[in-house]
């Protein structure tokens, strides 16, 4: 039982601290990301684009973890960034893919997808430890959807 117990928890090579502030921070930057989608009342909105940029967070942390594990030991161990990169993409592509759909003519839904790509890319940066690229494409984001809504030509205004 008592190994059980020793073997169930893995020690994390970042501090706890490190990753507990990487994944709040994910939540938060995306969360203003949806907060925008959602006032614009989208289907993805604040839950969706949290839960994607925390989850991609999460799985760029897991990969910094599982190259540090002391299974691996005595063993090279590498870590491909652009498979993990490939990885979150193509997860987080088919969740957006979801969220495009043809209506009365016009495609809709393509800037929320667009959203939660953007949203996967914060995680993978804040996840890693680029929190400084997660911010500022956060910033970004924001500017892209809110001030250039402002100066957007609808099909009614042509």
């Amino acid at each position: 039982m008592d190994q059980l117990v020793e073997g169930f928890g893995q020690k994390t090579w970042l501090p706890f601290s490190v990753i507990s502030a990487r994944l709040l921070l994910a939540a938060i930057l995306g969360s203003l990301v949806g907060l925008e989608r959602e006032w614009r009342d989208r289907p993805a909105g604040l839950r969706t684009h949290i839960l994607v940029c925390l989850a991609t967070a999460l799985i760029a942390v897991l990969a910094i973890e599982i190259t540090h594990m002391h299974v691996f030991d005595g063993q090279e161990v590498a870590i491909d960034p652009i498979r993990l990169i490939e990885a979150t993409t193509a997860g987080v592509a088919f969740l957006a893919a979801g969220i495009v759909f043809f209506s009365k003519g016009e495609v809709q839904g393509l800037t929320t997808g667009a959203g939660m790509w953007l949203a996967g890319a914060i995680g993978l940066a804040v996840g890693l430890g680029f929190w400084q690229i997660g911010v500022l494409g956060t910033v970004l984001a924001l500017i892209v959807l809110g001030l250039l809504q402002a100066v957007q030509v609808t099909p009614k205004d042509k």
